[in-house]
């Protein structure tokens, strides 16, 4: 997807590193917004609030790149053009939803539709739920792309900028464009969802956007476009791979292909940052070390049916139940990145850098140290419904 998982998900066992949204923060939210517009209870209906979307609680903030640093961006234009778009296929050899899917001008398409359905017919409820806020994560690419063009230095000046960092975002976003456009049809044909649902979650999560706390910074951006998009790969690899168990060959192909993308996507970006780590690798380990502070936050953390408060960590939860993203994962893309980009053997860095190196570094062990603490003092799982399943309930 676009960047997808992301901090270790809400998961019932939570630890310092999550972001629970809870049912009083975003309550208070909406009469707060409510209040903002001059609407008071006396004018709507039963005394009910307008339901504002949930929005992000910590303090934003803007522009932290000198601009000086802007000139280090433009002269990796070349260099990117050389080694960033190379990672983009020309549409003529991209895949296309239409290719996994039933052919509606052909005349066995009932038929294809009716053996894709007994093919889903089987699988659990808990791995649709996973699919489905997969899905709805893909389908907020809008929000992503406006991320990215939030990035000073390399943001798409005009809407169809001629530079590298502009056809690299617009391409990206088409190319990320196809995936929640197959798992949308597939889900669709399947009956094994209730579509209205899922549509008004994804319309809730485009308004609600997301602030990742990159503050318009390429370094921190592209960091975290990093993490999201090795974590979107395990992600869709995952249910790649339990779709397959569960019998249906052509979802598990589904899944895959689009794993295949993020991998490549992932690919891009890590070089981004290991160019960066070259040419000023201090203010990169800074980076590095900011976001992880702050933790890598789901893009669809803001996740919101019309009706379950907590929509986010309990899709979160049956994610981790059932191995899709799990808080390891979260700790074993942080080793990775640090590894891939030679973290541990910077040399020539200021205090603040060392301070940075040394903190990253010990990260991912004390990511696991805190969650297997957790685990233990989870308390007792309960069931929760799902609107995107027809209200049936499932174990968070």
């Amino acid at each position: 997807m676009a960047f997808k998982l992301q901090q270790p998900l809400t998961f019932k066992s939570t630890s310092s590193f999550t972001f629970p949204r809870s049912h009083s923060l975003r309550s208070s939210n909406r009469i707060i917004m409510a209040s903002a517009l001059g609407i008071t209870s006396k004018e709507i209906p039963n005394g009910k609030k307008p339901y504002m979307p949930p929005r992000e609680v910590h303090i934003q903030k803007t522009h932290s790149m000198p601009p000086q640093k802007i000139e280090i961006f433009k002269s990796l234009e070349n260099w990117a053009e050389g080694n960033i778009l190379v990672h983009l296929k020309p549409v003529e050899k991209c895949w296309q939803p239409q290719d996994f899917l039933p052919d509606p001008a052909s005349e066995g398409f009932e038929e294809q539709v009716k053996e894709l359905r007994e093919r889903t017919k089987e699988i659990p409820d808990d791995y649709f739920v996973v699919l489905v806020g997969d899905m709805i994560t893909e389908e907020a690419l809008p929000t992503y792309q406006t991320m990215l063009n939030t990035l000073d230095g390399v943001r798409d000046e005009t809407g169809a900028s001629l530079s590298s960092w502009a056809i690299w975002t617009r391409a990206w976003t088409a190319e990320e464009n196809r995936h929640g456009d197959l798992l949308n049809k597939y889900l669709y044909l399947s009956g094994r969802v209730d579509m209205k649902k899922l549509e008004k979650t994804i319309q809730y999560l485009i308004g609600s956007g997301m602030d990742p706390q990159t503050e318009n910074n390429p370094y921190l951006g592209f960091i975290y476009t990093s993490f999201q998009e090795r974590a979107t790969f395990i992600s869709h690899g995952n249910t790649a791979r339990l779709a397959k168990e569960h019998g249906d060959l052509k979802l598990a192909q589904v899944c895959g292909i689009i794993a295949a993308d993020e991998k490549r996507h992932e690919t891009a970006y890590t070089k981004i940052v290991e160019k960066l780590f070259e040419i000023d690798p201090d203010d990169t380990i800074v980076a590095l070390a900011d976001m992880m502070r702050k933790k890598i936050s789901m893009p669809a953390h803001l996740m919101y049916d019309g009706e379950d408060e907590n929509l986010f960590e309990h899709y979160s939860s049956v994610a981790q139940r059932i191995g899709v993203y799990t808080a390891k994962d979260y700790a074993d893309i942080l080793e990775f990145l640090v590894e891939r980009w030679n973290v541990a053997k910077l040399t020539g860095l200021s205090g603040e850098g060392h301070k940075a190196q040394d903190f990253v570094c010990g990260l991912a062990p004390r990511i696991r140290k805190l969650e297997e603490r957790a685990q233990a003092r989870a308390k007792q799982a309960s069931l929760v419904p799902f609107s995107w399943i027809f209200g049936k309930q499932l174990t968070v």
